[in-house]
């Protein structure tokens, strides 16, 4: 039987379908507040009504959190490969307590418990937010080094941290790959990550950041996975990028999709701090959701350039060109928007 953490999330939701649909068992870890609204609604993209009730009635959830060992345990009964997809995403500093929880202790009870029941391989889903960046403004790739002493949102830190605790366990007999996936485009989460991206492109604003970046389709990151642990791969990390746009292209792109106007201006930084400030004042004194962070701000402005070919030289592994699944995804976000 196969273990997927984060599976009512955009990649495990995915995952599960192409799971389930090769015949296999699965165990799905959910937390209490946990909703599959969504991860039905993703198994009526690929099939019919029937079908995809069906195979979703196959899934063996188990509730369990990544920081109760007792609940863990029995996750782990009859378990022979996992895919730890679950973590906690924020760029707020208020937010470290619960991210080192959830993203570096909790992969360092799941990386503790497969080696303790012999798992033959983890599938660690980590991101690019994990890569260090060259100092020319070449390609970063998997030897890139991350410095965790330099300026890093705590987001990058904490999954830096559970790295360390999926490397720690392979110097300790477990066998596991690590992928970095850029900004992941998919159907069916459209209040999160790319959904954000696409509900500002839907809009047609006029303004752009100078920044860029690394963006791969949902479905490449489940095959990526997949191939990765059927292989004899081990012990190896992969950047999951299939192209590098800037802002002003990505966001070109959804316009044309959306049949808005491409934005023209270019906006200045400061502009985009004050603006960030001032929603911290707000945040302080009227306790508003917090809605522009200053790591934002800067990523906005950050040009990194992601090399994501290692894959296709090692596995049968090709990226969807990314038109192709802004084509695929943009439909399906208008109807359910």
């Amino acid at each position: 039987m196969i273990l997927v953490t984060g599976g009512t999330g955009l990649v495990g939701s995915h995952l599960l379908y192409t799971l389930l649909s090769k015949g296999l068992e699965v165990r799905a870890i959910h937390r209490e507040s946990s909703t599959f609204k969504n991860v039905k609604k993703v198994f009526n993209y690929y099939t019919n009504a029937s079908n995809a009730e069906m195979l979703f009635n196959k899934i063996n959830w188990h509730f369990a959190s990544l920081n109760d060992i007792p609940q863990l345990n029995d996750a782990f009964l009859g378990i022979t490969k996992v895919y730890h997809c679950a973590a906690y995403i924020s760029f707020d500093s208020k937010k470290y307590y619960t991210l080192k929880k959830t993203n570096i202790e909790g992969t360092a009870n799941i990386v503790n418990l497969s080696i303790a029941n012999n798992i033959e391989k983890l599938c660690y889903v980590s991101s690019i937010a994990t890569i260090g960046n060259t100092i020319d403004g070449s390609l970063i790739n998997e030897e890139t080094d991350f410095n965790p002493d330099e300026n890093n949102n705590v987001y990058s830190l904490t999954k830096y941290g559970a790295e360390m605790e999926v490397w720690r366990g392979t110097q300790e007999g477990l066998n596991a790959v690590i992928v970095n996936p850029g900004v992941i485009f998919g159907s069916g989460f459209w209040n999160t990550g790319s959904g954000v991206i696409m509900n500002i492109g839907s809009r047609g604003i006029p303004i752009y950041t100078p920044g860029s970046v690394g963006v791969v389709d949902v479905i490449d990151v489940v095959k990526a996975i997949t191939l990765l642990m059927e292989s004899s791969i081990e012990n190896e990390r992969f950047i999951l990028v299939g192209t590098n746009p800037n802002y002003k292209e990505l966001l070109t792109l959804l316009a044309q999709h959306f049949g808005k106007k491409p934005p023209h201006k270019s906006i200045a930084k400061w502009k985009l701090n004050t603006i960030s400030k001032l929603d911290w004042l707000s945040h302080n004194l009227f306790r508003t959701r917090r809605k522009l962070l200053k790591p934002t701000v800067d990523s906005l402005y950050t040009i990194s350039k992601y090399d994501g070919s290692k894959i296709e030289k090692e596995i049968d592994f090709k990226y969807t060109p990314f038109n192709e699944t802004l084509a695929r995804v943009i439909p399906r976000y208008k109807s359910e928007s």
